[in-house]
């Protein structure tokens, strides 16, 4: 369940950043927590920074649909748009990744289908998920995916990075057992798993 949140204005060293967030958010139908989440990735997505294809990944439909549901009549600054693209549907696990996400939703609604895509396309990335996101901090990641698939957010209670532990999911369903030590505590890569992301 999303609740209403006041967030402070965030301080970074890119002053367009902040004008772009200030813009969507004054064009927001509600001031929820999903709200400021998608507002973070366009906002960085316009300026260049996260790891994110066009349109956050989406198809022209489902990525107009987002815009008027949660920013109705905003218009992005068209001259401004990155265009690097990535065809998520060509990698192998695309499939296994939706339906992670879809059977840990409680409600799968349009929105949360592409909050699943997002998080798709920014598992291809090569830094940590949430800032191949473009978020600004692992905390609004948590939050995106406690709100949207709180069955999945429960089942990481140790904290593990995000993207490992999807594909940890993913390795479990096909009962395929990658890790060679006998517990996520005495392994020599824990830290890869569950150290610091910021």
């Amino acid at each position: 369940m999303q609740t209403e949140v006041i967030h402070p204005r965030l301080t970074t060293s890119s002053t367009s950043r902040d004008v772009y967030y200030s813009q969507l958010m004054a064009h927001a139908q509600k001031n929820t927590e999903n709200t400021h989440i998608l507002a973070c990735m366009i906002t960085s997505w316009l300026v260049g920074q996260g790891n994110m294809p066009t349109r956050l990944g989406l198809n022209d439909n489902a990525w107009n649909k987002l815009l008027q549901q949660y920013f109705p009549n905003y218009k992005l600054p068209a001259r401004h748009l990155p265009s690097h693209t990535v065809d998520i549907s060509r990698l192998p696990e695309v499939d296994e990744l939706r339906t992670l996400f879809y059977t840990h939703c409680d409600n799968l609604t349009q929105d949360k289908q592409c909050f699943a895509d997002i998080l798709i396309a920014g598992c291809m990335g090569n830094d940590h998920l949430w800032q191949d996101l473009g978020l600004w901090s692992r905390k609004d990641l948590t939050a995106l995916i406690n709100n949207n698939f709180p069955k999945l957010a429960a089942k990481n209670n140790r904290d593990m990075k995000w993207k490992k532990f999807f594909y940890k999911q993913l390795c479990l369903q096909e009962e395929i057992y990658v890790c060679r030590a006998p517990s996520c505590e005495v392994c020599a890569d824990y830290q890869n798993c569950f150290g610091s992301e910021e």
